[in-house]
């Protein structure tokens, strides 16, 4: 148990600070609420209507996100196999070559279909 207890304490150090910014933030800010305070904030940009659904987005905002995610999700394989190279030898490099290739050849097809071009 005697292990587990910085991480208790930084645990309840992270809540504290967290809810005491809250807390004062509340305590401090200023009260005087407006029509402009209350309105949606888009960086000085009028507001334009929308619809009563919230509107839809186009597929390709989806298809940009799920490539992002899938090239993320290949980063992430990337740092422990960073880490562990001494340890793995050949096999651990051709693995992750085998890995990068197919990677490449999602890539260069996703390029080739228009994938990431935004309009």
């Amino acid at each position: 148990m005697d292990l587990y207890i910085p991480i208790i304490v930084l645990g309840v150090l992270a809540f504290a600070f967290a809810a005491g910014s809250v807390g004062m933030a509340a305590l401090t800010g200023p009260k005087r609420w407006n029509r402009a305070r209350l309105d949606a904030y888009e960086c000085g940009i009028e507001p334009t209507p929308q619809p009563v659904g919230g509107g839809r987005f186009p597929v390709k905002y989806y298809l940009t996100a799920m490539l992002f995610i899938v090239f993320d999700i290949e980063i992430i394989f990337l740092y422990p196999w960073a880490v562990a190279f001494d340890r793995m030898g050949l096999f651990g490099l051709v693995e992750m070559v085998l890995f990068i290739v197919t990677v490449l050849v999602a890539y260069a097809y996703i390029w080739r279909r228009g994938g990431l071009e935004w309009d």
